[in-house]
């Protein structure tokens, strides 16, 4: 293997953009792309982006049908990095939780669980039931890595496209990849100093502006 590879889920959840950019990224790092795009991330595409298929499939070195689960990606001896899921839908989690499901994503997602590789799915929901909470415990506990696009605030984002970048660049620090498009705390601001440390300590009331 040459080149180092990724595979990227794109299932249903909003949020289509996070599996767009990421791949965007991965042809930046030169990291071998395997895309799945799931029936119901179709429809997501056409609601939320300007997208078609062809256009998403044209960033990815690889695409692989979602019913394809005799592609090369479905078995352990196909050596990668690991999978990102971006964005994750609470269904995707619960398939791959439950080793249930019949599609791609879910046979890709359970053999990188399976050869310890690193599992990473982007879970776009709010509020969180019960049944959420616990398929995301269930595949931490078997090795996988739940990371909502949670955005920073301290970066102070000035739009969406870079709360989309900072979100994919901490996902992109799991597998030891830097893009450079996360925001690092306090690597580009001031210190806090003692005056700051007073204002912040509840003493002085701070409104948002």
């Amino acid at each position: 293997m040459n080149r180092q590879r990724l595979v990227v889920g794109i299932s249903g959840a909003s949020g289509f953009i996070y599996g767009v950019r990421l791949l965007q990224l991965l042809a930046e790092l030169n990291i071998e792309s395997h895309l799945i795009v799931s029936r119901a991330a179709l429809l997501t595409m056409a609601h939320e982006t300007d997208y078609k298929l062809a256009d998403v499939t044209a960033l990815a070195s690889h695409y692989h049908r979602a019913d394809d689960v005799a592609a090369g990606i479905a078995s352990g001896s196909f050596r990668c990095l690991g999978m990102v899921v971006a964005p994750c839908s609470m269904r995707t989690l619960a398939e791959i939780a439950t080793g249930t499901s019949s599609g791609l994503i879910g046979r890709a997602a359970d053999v990188t669980l399976k050869e310890r590789r690193t599992l990473v799915l982007m879970a776009r929901e709010t509020p969180l039931t019960l049944a959420h909470l616990r398929n995301m415990t269930a595949v931490t506990e078997m090795g996988g890595i739940i990371a909502p696009p949670v955005p920073a605030f301290y970066a102070r984002p000035e739009n969406l496209a870079q709360m989309v970048d900072h979100s994919l660049g901490r996902v992109l620090d799991l597998f030891g990849l830097d893009a450079g498009v996360a925001t690092r705390w306090q690597e580009h601001q001031k210190p806090c100093g003692s005056e700051l440390a007073r204002e912040c300590d509840g003493s002085v009331a701070i409104t948002a502006k």
